[in-house]
């Protein structure tokens, strides 16, 4: 991760890794695993070929390309872009083989604008999406569930699983923010789609009501078999990309309901990966509390 460079001045840094780790390895008690080489069929199952093609494509062998107006890749990026799908192909090995109940995976580049055949907001392939569908494919699991309380919308993943009705997506966000999709009529084609936009200052109270309220109740009555999490912590109140008003506690509290909820439907089975936050200070704690949640 640190050799895809962005550029002086990219939210999307390589410091937002570094930050996290730092931190995690204050903590003895983490079991840290490097991500292990994948079969490129998966990637091709959730993105196009000719896509995934013109991407290999596109790395120069020095300075900086733009596959759109802010996602830039570098020579460095090809390796990162494949170790971020790689981490999560690797983590959800290591949880169905019970090696962990769950896993978090601190990558970058980042994955949920990615679409089927276009690059986005940071994002080069839609890790989340492929961890999906390789669920699917690999392991036959007929119900997949992924949660995403990035604050922006995970249009990407919206996209890639629009039609399938063994993944249910479901996205907490910001309305009238980038990507401006993710309207509540935005369903799915098998009503397999969940988007929750809030109002810029939603605070605590609200997103807790959500939780409780929209989220529980529809991943119940899905019935998953797995949980995969879009981890963004960019709507913390500081973080500069949002309005939105969650603090720390927020996502200790949604972190402990899916926990709650995967051990009592699902064996515990929770892959988590990181997608934005842009406060590295604030990104850090945040982060550091979600995975404290996951190990308890």
């Amino acid at each position: 991760y640190l050799n895809h460079e962005t550029g002086q001045g990219h939210p999307e840094r390589a410091d937002r890794v570094s930050v996290i780790i730092e931190n995690l390895k204050k903590n003895k008690k983490l079991i840290w695993k490097k991500p292990l080489k994948f079969d490129s069929k998966y990637l091709k199952i959730a993105h196009e070929s000719d896509y995934i093609d013109e991407v290999e494509n596109s790395f120069p062998k020095k300075g900086l390309h733009f596959l759109d107006g802010d996602t830039i890749v570098s020579p460095g990026s090809k390796q990162a872009s494949s170790d971020a799908v790689a981490s999560i192909i690797t983590a959800i090995d290591s949880v169905q083989n019970k090696e962990f109940k769950n896993v978090f995976c601190p990558v970058r580049p980042p994955g949920h604008h990615a679409e089927k055949d276009k690059a986005m907001g940071f994002c080069i392939y839609n890790n989340v999406a492929v961890g999906a569908h390789y669920l699917l494919e690999k392991y036959k699991l007929n119900k997949i569930a992924i949660i995403d309380f990035d604050v922006h919308h995970g249009n990407g993943t919206q996209n890639i699983l629009w039609n399938d009705p063994d993944c249910l997506f479901i996205s907490i966000h910001q309305c009238k923010l980038f990507p401006f999709t993710g309207l509540e009529n935005e369903t799915g084609n098998k009503n397999n789609i969940l988007n929750i936009p809030v109002d810029a200052n939603s605070n605590s109270f609200e997103f807790r009501y959500i939780v409780d309220k929209v989220v529980i109740p529809r991943l119940k009555e899905f019935k998953p078999k797995f949980l995969l999490i879009s981890a963004g912590f960019d709507g913390e109140k500081n973080d500069q990309m949002s309005q939105t008003q969650w603090v720390e506690s927020d996502f200790i509290y949604l972190t402990k309901k899916l926990k709650n909820l995967a051990k009592e439907y699902f064996d515990d089975r929770i892959v988590s990966c990181l997608e934005g936050g842009y406060h590295l200070e604030r990104l850090a704690t945040c982060c550091v509390s979600h995975i404290k949640t996951l190990m308890e």
